[in-house]
């Protein structure tokens, strides 16, 4: 199934067509075909194991698809199982931050290191200026005022929240959230939250993977729901949230909107 993007006329940022991923005889991913435009905000959606986060990682190359092919920021990453060399994936994922569950801070470095680590070492520039721009980015998310903390200091949200700094410090075009807020306590969620509707109003292309359905219903310009390593159905929240043309869409909403 084929995502129709909301800006029909521009060059998608991020293309998937045909890509499968399987472990062993368990297939994963059962050719989905999948467009993003720039500035689109792309929720995933979907019960637990239907193939959400192994999609997400595979628009990195941290998962190794065994056919199809993806293109993202002019770059094709993923070509019938061939990826690209480990030098220009590198490249890419310079351009294709990613947030995970777990927010991955090095613990022996402050805050203000985990941001600057690394633009330092991959864009050689001054730590003057890689410390100016990290030190915006902090106040961007909230966190100017922890710079020198250490990680163990941090709440849970916090920690997300430098993390989301440290992707952007490498200013990607493409933001990868997967399940950014599962592991928060809920009253954290929230703060989290408001720093990716901030990311999505300032035109960052994102996709992301969510259990937060008002999260999705009010940020996401297209809702992707997700079964059995396949796109059941996708587009805007308004259709997916009052009008899905599945039943399968309407049982699982059904079911995580009433635990809610």
């Amino acid at each position: 199934m084929t995502m129709q993007p909301g800006t029909q006329n521009a060059e998608p940022i991020v293309r998937i067509r045909g890509l499968r991923k399987a472990y062993g005889e368990h297939v994963v991913l059962n050719g989905i075909d999948f467009d993003v435009q720039p500035s689109q905000v792309v929720v995933v959606i979907g019960p637990s194991g239907s193939g959400k986060s192994t999609f997400l990682r595979c628009c990195n190359g941290l998962e190794q698809p065994q056919g199809g092919r993806i293109d993202i920021c002019g770059r094709t990453l993923v070509d019938e199982g061939r990826t690209l060399p480990d030098r220009d994936l590198n490249a890419l994922r310079e351009e294709v931050g990613m947030v995970f569950q777990s927010f991955n801070l090095f613990p022996h470095l402050s805050v203000l290191d985990n941001v600057t680590l690394g633009p330092r070492l991959l864009h050689k520039v001054s730590r003057a200026e890689v410390e100016a721009q990290a030190r915006e980015l902090l106040e961007k998310v909230g966190l100017a005022h922890k710079a020198d903390a250490m990680p163990a200091s941090l709440s849970g949200g916090q920690k997300q929240r430098v993390a989301i700094a440290r992707a952007l410090a490498m200013k990607p075009r493409v933001m990868l959230f997967d399940e950014p807020t599962s592991a928060l306590d809920p009253e954290l969620v929230g703060e989290v939250l408001q720093v990716m509707k901030l990311l999505a109003r300032e035109g960052m292309t994102m996709m992301v993977v969510t259990h937060e359905m008002g999260f999705a219903r009010e940020v996401g310009d297209v809702v992707v729901v997700m079964d059995g390593g396949g796109i059941i159905e996708s587009g805007p929240p308004a259709t997916i949230f009052t009008n899905p043309s599945q039943e399968r869409t309407r049982s699982f909403l059904q079911a995580v909107l009433t635990r809610a």
